[in-house]
């Protein structure tokens, strides 16, 4: 009996006569050859079937089996550098386990609604499974990368009594007796204290952000790794973040190269993602945008548009840091030799995808949060935890937010947000 294999196993069974399950993905025919395209999740395989070679029967099988049908196919393996994957299958036999028809989404071009309506048919798409394979190497290398330098993975809550950076953008729900709760947007604060009894850790999963946003850059759920590190200030974190987002871009381009060809992903944007990155000043960043003839005002924070121009300036990402203090959250130290400016940093990508990581050294000082807490209108009371934080051990610390959805958008080169995560969350859309 033939073994059955999978189809990124092929390269080891050249000469030998195995088995795929898999769907069909594609077919054509040319006179007395039928050319059968199978697609198992690993790999792309195309099947070769001869009419001297096979049956009446099985000939005339492989024209009926509609797209997306699941199959079995029977053949031995040879090496082909024009096929996918650089190996074909001389097929002998084939089993339908399922039999498709009227498929939907077909080669033909559809409008996105279409696709949208269908997302849990259109993931089969070899774009798409190109990028949901590049969106899982980049959560690996988030992951070794930080296990690899001594962090401790700690989860946050999903359901929080208070928010980090007010209520506007918040999704609000009734917890029981205990008044409201929100869906989280950072598990920032909670990592703060996990910094302050582990040294060095990251909060990794799922955030949520009521904004009523329809930008190619917004979701309304997405994930965030968020590092905090204890007895660390801004210069720091910048050397970490920098550090960080080469570690993810090279590894991108070091396994999932085939990927970026299937996207025609201009990797030479990619390649130079290399340590150091810019660092500009918020007035520098303020000065580019005056010399470009925008109108921009002094002491607002950067806009999509202001974002796209500033990176269009360099070919990696760019951090900007010291920030107006009123235009961030409460919890960001101000500049001990300017204390309208906060010691915040923003990683902007190139190529117009904007703002990546935001991040700042935090306020170690309780009277001076406690003042922040009073000035931003926020509820004492609810950070209360918070501010024990500060009474008990407070050091220097800081930390960042690296949003993976815009992350996969820039490393794949997409237009929208809305294909890096399986099934987006929009203003317009929760399903399916």
């Amino acid at each position: 009996m033939s073994k059955k294999i999978s189809i990124k196993d092929l390269k080891d069974y050249v000469g030998q006569e195995i088995q795929v399950s898999g769907w069909l993905y594609n077919k054509r025919s040319s006179g007395k050859l039928r050319f059968l395209i199978l697609r198992d999740g690993s790999g792309y395989l195309q099947c070769v079937y001869f009419k001297g070679n096979v049956t009446p029967e099985v000939f005339e099988l492989t024209d009926k089996i509609g797209q997306e049908s699941s199959i079995t196919v029977t053949g031995k393996v040879k090496e082909e550098p024009r096929s996918p994957g650089g190996y074909e299958l001389d097929a002998t036999e084939v089993t339908i386990i399922h039999e498709t028809h009227d498929y939907p989404i077909t080669p033909k071009e559809h409008g996105v609604e279409f696709l949208m309506d269908n997302r849990h048919l259109w993931l089969r798409s070899s774009r798409q499974v190109a990028i949901m394979k590049i969106r899982h190497r980049i959560v690996k290398a988030i992951r070794d990368f930080f296990d690899d330098r001594g962090f401790t993975l700690m989860d946050a809550p999903i359901l929080t009594p208070a928010a980090c950076e007010g209520t506007s953008t918040l999704f609000e729900t009734e917890y029981f007796d205990l008044g409201k709760a929100y869906l989280t947007q950072s598990g920032q604060l909670y990592a703060e204290a996990g910094a302050l009894a582990l040294g060095k850790v990251y909060t990794f999963g799922p955030t949520f952000r009521a904004e009523k946003s329809k930008t190619r850059r917004h979701l309304t759920e997405f994930w965030m790794v968020e590092p905090e590190v204890a007895f660390s200030d801004l210069n720091d974190n910048m050397d970490l973040a920098e550090e960080f987002l080469e570690y993810i871009v090279q590894s991108v381009l070091k396994d999932r190269a085939e990927e970026l060809k299937v996207l025609e992903r201009d990797i030479t944007k990619l390649q130079c993602v290399v340590r150091p990155l810019p660092r500009i000043s918020y007035d520098e960043a303020v000065e580019i945008l005056h010399k470009e003839g925008l109108p921009f005002e002094y002491g607002n924070d950067l806009g999509a548009a202001d974002e796209t121009v500033i990176s269009s300036k360099f070919d990696k990402p760019v951090m900007v840091h010291r920030y107006p203090s009123e235009v961030k959250a409460f919890y960001m130290k101000r500049d001990p030799e300017n204390p309208k400016l906060a010691l915040a940093v923003d990683v902007l990508a190139p190529e117009g995808y904007g703002e990546i990581i935001g991040g700042s050294q935090r306020e170690e000082s309780l009277e001076t949060l406690q003042e922040r807490i009073k000035e931003h209108d926020l509820p004492m009371e609810a950070f209360e935890w918070y501010l024990d934080l500060r009474r008990f051990g407070s050091v220097p610390h800081s930390g960042f937010g690296l949003g993976l959805e815009r992350t996969v958008a820039w490393i794949c080169g997409l237009e929208h947000v809305r294909e890096t995560i399986p099934f987006a969350r929009m203003i317009y859309r929760n399903t399916p």
